[in-house]
């Protein structure tokens, strides 16, 4: 299972115009601890720096036509984390999303372009 935790919302990368397909526009990014993931109108694309300096980036690229569940969970009380799972073709995904964000909105988003 891979897993990842996003911080914080960010300003969409300088650079993600190099990856991305013709029709496809990024909607809203997060910081993760060492860099960020952008979700797109086609996918959501995960940056993870590696190494000491963070030179090697090895980017994951999660088409949402691959989603065939994903459940979102709020903060409780001594939960301060929400989560928000995906369970694809290529396996099961996990986000930990930090208080302050709001998980619902990643909710609407996933619902928009898988059942949209």
């Amino acid at each position: 299972m891979a897993a990842w935790t996003f911080t914080s919302e960010c300003p969409i990368p300088d650079d993600l115009g190099d990856i991305l397909v013709p029709g496809e526009t990024p909607v809203t990014a997060f910081k993760t601890i060492r860099d960020s993931a952008v979700f797109t109108n086609k996918r959501l694309i995960i940056r993870d720096a590696q190494g000491i300096r963070g030179k090697k980036i090895e980017m994951y690229s999660i088409p949402y036509s691959t989603i065939n569940m994903w459940s979102s969970e709020n903060s409780g009380t001594f939960d301060f984390n929400e989560e928000l799972e995906l369970w694809t073709r290529a396996g099961h995904l996990k986000i930990k999303v930090a208080k302050g964000l709001d998980i619902r909105k990643l909710d609407r988003l996933i619902a928009q372009v898988v059942l949209g």
